[in-house]
C-alpha cells in the first residue's frame, strides 16, 4: 500500500502559513536595518577607531562567528532574563538576528573598506572635507558596491536561519508547520510546503536586495 499525500490538509491551514512568513519577513527586515548599520559602525571602527575599539569589536566578532546562532538565541532568551532584562519571544529573536548580522556584515563591509585606494581618500582630503564626509561620501559607497553581493547572501543566510526561533515560540514559518503537522500529522506534506516557502523567499529576497542595494544604499 502506497503512501497517501494530502497537501491540502496543510494548505488549508494558509491563515497560519501566511502569519508565519509574515513573521519571517518582518524578523528580517528589522534584524537586516539594525544589523547592517550596526555593522558598516563595527566596520568603520576596526578600520578606524582607537585601539581599544578595535579590540572591543574585534573581539565581538570572533565570539559571535565562531559560537552557534540558537547559542546566541538561548543566551539572549534564557540568559538576559536571568540578568532582569525581560524580553518577549520576538524582540529575543530580532536581537539575536542583529547580534549574528552585525558581526558578519562588519568583516564583510570591512573588506570593502579596506579595498578603498588610498589616493580616493588622499583626493577627498585635499578638499578639506571631514573624516565623517570622507567616510560617508567617498569611502562607503564604493566599499558597499563592491561587498554588496556578500551582504545580500547573508541577510538571505540570517532570514533562513530565523527558522531556529520557533525554539523560543516565535510564531514564525518553521513554528507554523510545525504546528499544522501536530493538528492533521501531515508532517512530510507540511516540511515540504515549508520548505518551498523558504525558498521562494529566499529568491526573493535576494532579488529585492540586488534590485534596492545599488538605488538606496549606493546611490545608484
Amino acid at each position: 500500500m502506497g503512501i497517501q499525500l494530502d497537501f491540502l490538509a496543510v494548505l488549508q491551514e494558509w491563515p497560519l502559513l501566511l502569519s508565519g512568513v509574515a513573521w519571517t519577513v518582518s524578523l528580517t527586515a528589522l534584524a537586516t536595518v539594525v544589523g547592517l548599520t550596526l555593522g558598516i559602525a563595527f566596520a568603520w571602527s576596526r578600520t578606524s577607531g582607537p585601539v581599544w575599539l578595535k579590540l572591543v569589536v574585534g573581539t565581538y566578532v570572533e565570539l559571535i562567528r565562531n559560537t552557534p546562532f540558537i547559542v546566541q538565541l538561548f543566551f539572549v532568551f534564557f540568559g538576559l532574563p536571568a540578568a532582569g532584562v525581560k524580553l518577549t519571544p520576538g524582540a529575543a529573536a530580532v536581537i539575536s538576528m542583529v547580534i549574528n548580522l552585525s558581526a558578519y556584515a562588519t568583516e564583510i563591509v570591512r573588506a570593502g573598506l579596506a579595498a578603498t585606494p588610498k589616493g580616493q581618500i588622499e583626493a577627498a582630503q585635499s578638499l578639506a572635507l571631514s573624516r565623517v564626509q570622507i567616510f560617508t561620501r567617498v569611502i562607503l559607497p564604493p566599499a558597499l558596491t563592491k561587498v554588496w553581493p556578500a551582504i545580500s547572501g547573508q541577510i538571505v543566510i540570517v532570514m533562513l536561519g530565523s527558522a531556529v526561533c520557533s525554539q523560543v515560540s516565535v510564531p514564525e514559518l518553521s513554528y507554523a508547520a510545525n504546528l499544522i503537522q501536530s493538528r492533521n500529522f501531515r508532517s512530510f506534506e507540511a516540511s515540504i510546503i515549508a520548505t518551498l516557502i523558504y525558498l521562494v523567499l529566499a529568491i526573493v529576497l535576494r532579488r529585492i536586495l540586488n534590485w534596492a542595494g545599488p538605488r538606496l544604499l549606493i546611490g545608484r
